[in-house]
């Protein structure tokens, strides 16, 4: 049996960072973006489900959000304004992102290549409906970065902030308003104000009280 190196190149995501024209307070690079937007999109897809009778497979959405940005192994991180800045740019590094992806994904065995050529490209049955809830936890994902930069002081991310959080609006995405209504507020909170003990009004033994008040009095 041959060596593959497909799963090895997708431990590399984590060398290539986001945001490259901004100054960031602290950088956050592909592994942790695509993590982060592997939950929101299984969030969005649960959310649909039970609150706006809609029939998604959240599992399905979370592995698309995971590996949606896989090609940028390859290609690297190219910063939003130059990559929408004309149409021939667009279509141009839509090019090379497909290359990219059947680069990666010929690092595999032949018998799995369909199967992640589908994550990748989502390009499943099915994927048509997810692509949406995928695009908008991509979104909300860059919201929450904004909104940690903001919080650290810093105003370069103060116009990306608007731009990006009017573009889910714009969606008209029911699953995607009621994250941002509902969760993404939290996100600017210190941590003693997400205190999840005294939010859900959860009740410790004497034991486990005394190990928790030395433990936040350091």
């Amino acid at each position: 049996m041959g060596m593959y190196h497909f799963f090895a190149m997708l431990s590399r995501m984590k060398y290539i960072n986001r945001w490259g024209l901004m100054r960031n307070t602290r950088s956050e690079n592909i592994c942790e973006h695509s993590l982060e937007v592997a939950l929101i999109a299984h969030a969005l897809a649960n959310i649909g489900n039970r609150r706006f009778h809609k029939n998604y497979d959240p599992h399905r959405a979370a592995a698309l959000g995971l590996l949606h940005d896989a090609s940028e192994i390859i290609t690297g991180d190219m910063p939003t304004p130059v990559k929408y800045h004309s149409e021939e740019i667009r279509r141009a590094y839509g090019e090379v992102e497909d290359m990219a992806v059947e680069h990666l994904v010929s690092m595999l065995p032949e018998e799995l290549r369909p199967e992640y050529r589908e994550l990748m490209t989502m390009s499943a049955p099915g994927d048509q409906d997810l692509k949406p809830l995928v695009k908008a936890a991509d979104r909300i994902s860059a919201v929450i970065k904004c909104v940690e930069e903001r919080q650290s002081g810093n105003r370069d991310f103060h116009k990306a902030e608007k731009t990006i959080t009017k573009a889910i609006a714009e969606m008209a995405l029911p699953e995607a308003d009621y994250f941002m209504r509902e969760f993404l507020p939290s996100y600017g909170l210190p941590i003693e104000d997400q205190d999840y003990t005294r939010q859900a009004g959860l009740k410790f033994g004497e034991s486990s009280q005394m190990v928790f008040t030395k433990v936040w009095k350091g």
